[in-house]
């Protein structure tokens, strides 16, 4: 599944994959845009397109430590991105976009 969806966006440039969170970050020139775990596509979401996972009922990532709930800036992506490839590059474009606007006002490689 990784290697389908790295295929998909390539579009967009060359996206790189790193073992991270117990899944795969996904990057594109050293800025994560994207994470897969347990076989679940999430993308990177900030006040600008959170909106749009959130009309949709799209969950953030969430992962347990020391027995508390942590959501990362991540929301599931549609089904339709494993379907249709024009919607992955949209809704991927948008995530990629809100990970450099975290880098611009952060100054950091956005997670």
């Amino acid at each position: 599944m990784l290697e389908l969806i790295c295929d998909a966006l390539e579009p967009m440039g060359p996206v790189t994959a790193r073992r991270m969170f117990g899944g795969h970050g996904l990057f594109i020139d050293g800025l994560m845009f994207g994470l897969v775990a347990d076989d679940v596509l999430y993308l990177k979401v900030d006040s600008i397109n959170w909106p749009h996972y959130e009309a949709a009922d799209l969950p953030r990532f969430t992962y347990q430590r020391q027995g508390k709930t942590i959501a990362l800036s991540y929301a599931e992506a549609p089904a339709e991105c494993l379907e249709d490839s024009e919607v992955a590059l949209s809704w991927a474009g948008a995530a990629l976009a809100a990970a450099m606007r975290n880098r611009k006002l952060t100054g950091s490689q956005a997670r």
